[in-house]
């Protein structure tokens, strides 16, 4: 159970580091917010999972999977909802002028 629970945690880690990574590099509002919202559930999820699979069958792990539930549901609702707001109050998309001088 050890060995599965560091892979859990070791592979959400790196998800959740591929999520920072597309924060600082990606060009825009959408994107940056497409690639954190999909990177950081699935890597803390992972995380959380890998928490709840090290502690074993306990209390402790009954709360963190409802953390993971509660998560599960409102960081793609929040990310949606950010997006949308963003496209209404007219936050420019990124458009890549190098690709039409071509």
């Amino acid at each position: 159970m050890n060995w599965l629970a560091l892979a859990l945690l070791v592979i959400g880690g790196v998800f959740l580091a591929i999520s920072s990574i597309g924060l600082l590099r990606l060009p825009d509002f959408y994107t940056r917010a497409h690639a954190v919202g999909k990177a950081e559930t699935l890597g803390s999820m992972l995380v959380l999972i890998g928490l709840a699979v090290h502690n074993g069958a306990d209390l402790t792990s009954l709360k963190i999977l409802l953390i993971l539930a509660i998560i599960f549901i409102t960081n793609p609702t929040a990310t949606h909802a950010l997006m949308r707001s963003a496209f209404r109050s007219g936050v420019a998309i990124w458009k890549n002028n190098d690709a039409a001088d071509k």
